[in-house]
């Protein structure tokens, strides 16, 4: 099995943005040689989404802030502007090239496929 782990937050850490920064909820599943990740990121848009692979480990970031109708005045505020960022580390690589990322209804459906096993058996000569 694949074992992705989630990338934890600093011992400390100092704020690098103006706003708070979510850490959006996860499952991961895995069939045969792909990983399907859902994470719930609401208020997002496709445009705010930046979605990476560098190596093993997987970023995902979105930046959502609030559309309030005009003529209208909040008098009660619980969606907040704000980021939503997550890192994932997978065990082994994955294709990169491959991932298809369908955002609907506030829900991130990440499906990454495995990459294909190239290593190469090495034979061996006894003298």
């Amino acid at each position: 099995m694949n074992q992705i782990i989630p990338n934890g937050s600093p011992a400390s850490s100092e704020p690098t943005s103006a706003g708070p920064i979510f850490a959006p909820p996860a499952d991961i599943l895995e069939k045969g040689d792909t990983v399907v990740m859902l994470l719930d990121i609401p208020g997002a848009d496709p445009e705010s989404l930046d979605i990476t692979l560098d190596e093993r480990i997987l970023t995902i970031m979105a930046r959502v802030t609030s559309a309030e109708p005009e003529d209208y005045t909040p008098t009660y505020i619980e969606f907040r502007d704000g980021t939503y960022e997550r890192r994932f580390v997978f065990s082994e690589q994955m294709d990169g090239e491959h991932i298809n990322a369908v955002l609907k209804d506030g829900v991130l459906r990440l499906t990454v496929p495995k990459a294909a096993n190239t290593a190469k058996r090495i034979n061996v000569k006894a003298e």
